[in-house]
């Protein structure tokens, strides 16, 4: 899989082929050995109000279940300045 589709699965929702769970891609990581893993944040929250994390999935683990992003990306790029230029998901809703 190339860089800019990796990347591209960034607020995407998949399914962890193995435990079942789903959530949209909200992190991916790049590690120094080679494995791509990413997080995905559940939709649902528990009964005492807090989101069950599910950690770092290995990549291949992962099946997209929409291709319509829930949200797009920030603008990494050349003029990307600071954390408090750009307002993250805190400011963009769910569409």
């Amino acid at each position: 899989m190339k860089y800019e589709e990796v990347i591209n699965l960034l607020g995407r929702t998949g399914k962890d082929k193995i435990s079942g769970r789903s959530g949209v891609i909200s992190s991916i990581s790049f590690d120094l050995y080679g494995c791509i893993q990413l997080i995905m944040t559940p939709k649902n929250v528990n009964n005492d109000k807090t989101i069950e994390s599910i950690g770092w999935l290995d990549i291949n683990r992962i099946k997209i279940l929409k291709k319509k992003k829930v949200m797009e990306l920030v603008p990494f790029n050349d003029n990307y300045k600071t954390l408090n230029d750009v307002h993250g998901a805190a400011c963009k809703p769910l569409k």
